[in-house]
């Protein structure tokens, strides 16, 4: 990889990660704004009205803290299980690219020196495309020389199976199963919970947080150590979950995993 591109790298990941901590960032701020409007809210509602006490308003607040707990509960886990599917799918991919690599000792002497390097491409080429993200337009590209190469591995193959129609039998559903898991990895980085379950965890939070602090003006203190507290914890899970969800751009990724595929590589050599 060229020094110019890894620098470009480098700078969308910090970008990437510097927007991820603003949005934790402004939710935090928003967290805190609303219980403020919500405890003022409450010290207005009591000084003009003798009974200052809700009924039933603790139900509603516990309806929400309940929703609010339970989104974030399902979100983290959906993030926790695609993050884990992600780095296993790096094993599987590592694991058929070099179950297929391995059977081409099968074949005629004279048909393996172009697939093997074709098969060093390949792998080159399968970690490249992940080394560009977050550059969307870098990678796309190298997808499509990810399918060219499958091509040409697939026609080298077929010409070869002329003379080994035995061996071929073991080869074809190993690279079957290589270019698939490459296109389940492709697939897999798109998928994520729908924008407005995020938008929905922002607002609960915030509506959440405006009824504590409506709840604790009451209190015969501030509380805003507490309010505080609220607010970071739900901003940190939420910028936590964000963080998990695109493991190739912000701090908490799954680089270390492709170590197993640079690996392979080696060996090939």
């Amino acid at each position: 990889m060229h020094l110019g591109v890894i620098i470009t790298d480098a700078r969308a990941d910090m970008n990437y990660a510097i927007w991820s901590i603003l949005y934790a960032a402004l939710l935090l701020l928003g967290m805190v704004a609303a219980g403020e409007i919500g405890r003022r809210m409450a010290t207005r509602r009591a000084e003009r009205a003798a009974d200052a006490g809700g009924y039933g308003i603790g139900i509603v607040d516990s309806a929400v803290f309940a929703l609010l707990g339970l989104i974030i509960a399902f979100t983290f886990s959906g993030a926790v299980t695609r993050f884990d599917a992600r780095r296993q799918l790096i094993v599987q991919e590592t694991n058929s690219i070099g179950t297929a690599y391995l059977r081409l000792d099968l074949l005629p002497s004279q048909s393996q020196p172009a697939l093997r390097q074709t098969f060093r491409r390949y792998v080159d080429s399968r970690l490249q495309v992940y080394r560009y993200l977050p550059d969307l337009v870098h990678a796309r590209a190298e997808l499509e020389n990810n399918k060219r190469l499958q091509a040409e591995i697939w026609t080298l193959t077929l010409l070869a199976a002329r003379d080994a129609q035995a061996a071929t039998m073991l080869l074809v559903p190993a690279l079957n199963e290589m270019f698939d898991i490459a296109t389940t990895r492709t697939l897999s980085a798109l998928v994520h919970p729908p924008p407005i379950i995020f938008a929905m965890l922002c607002g609960l939070a915030v509506i959440a947080s405006a009824l504590a602090g409506y709840g604790m003006a009451r209190s015969t203190s501030s509380a805003w150590l507490h309010l505080v507290a609220f607010a970071v914890a739900t901003s940190f899970a939420f910028y936590v979950i964000i963080d998990m969800e695109f493991p190739r751009l912000g701090l908490i990724r799954v680089d270390a995993f492709d170590q197993a595929l640079v690996d392979l590589r080696a060996s090939m050599d």
